[in-house]
């Protein structure tokens, strides 16, 4: 396994949207492993492969972590997700995001979900979510459809964030 670099935004490759997965291969697999061990050591509980520069359908999850004390990891890969139903009740998380560090913001999403998707052996799932998973899960499509969650905020807001992650990219090189 390999730790891999995660683009933060601006970067327009984070605007992009990714392509489906043909075949759950061994090259998917090593991806979904290099991906949890990035997503775990960031820390985060979310990531989706476009963060890490593959155009890919593919994001991980695991909203217990790696490094939460008593409680099991709950990793779960999930290859070319599709969201099948959405609730009508909505729920509002602070968000933040590997890729826009240190900052975050109030989100509102469907509160539930159900997903359906490919798992690691290339296996048809069905997924019903709710709570934090829901949001985890919605947050990283969106990833893969170019959208950050900073697109959910007001323009004002949004533009603050961009133009300090900016600034802070120019002060770093």
């Amino acid at each position: 396994m390999a730790l891999l670099p995660i683009i933060t935004a601006p970067d327009p490759f984070l605007k992009t949207i990714s392509e489906p997965v043909a075949e759950v291969n061994d090259e998917i697999r090593k991806l979904v492993d290099d991906m949890f061990e990035t997503m775990y050591a960031a820390p985060g509980i979310g990531l989706a492969a476009i963060q890490v520069g593959v155009q890919k359908r593919v994001l991980v999850v695991d909203i217990v972590g790696k490094n939460d004390e008593g409680n099991k990891p709950q990793p779960i890969a999930i290859i070319n997700p599709e969201i099948t139903w959405v609730s009508d009740d909505d729920s509002v998380y602070e968000e933040g995001c590997l890729s826009v560090p240190a900052h975050y913001a109030d989100v509102v999403r469907p509160a539930e979900i159900k997903v359906s998707y490919l798992d690691v052996d290339g296996n048809k799932q069905e997924l019903h979510a709710d709570s934090l998973l829901a949001t985890c899960i919605q947050h990283e499509i969106d990833h893969l459809d170019g959208i950050l969650f900073v697109d959910h905020l007001s323009a004002l807001k949004r533009n603050m964030i961009l133009r300090k992650l900016l600034k802070q990219k120019k002060q770093a090189s």
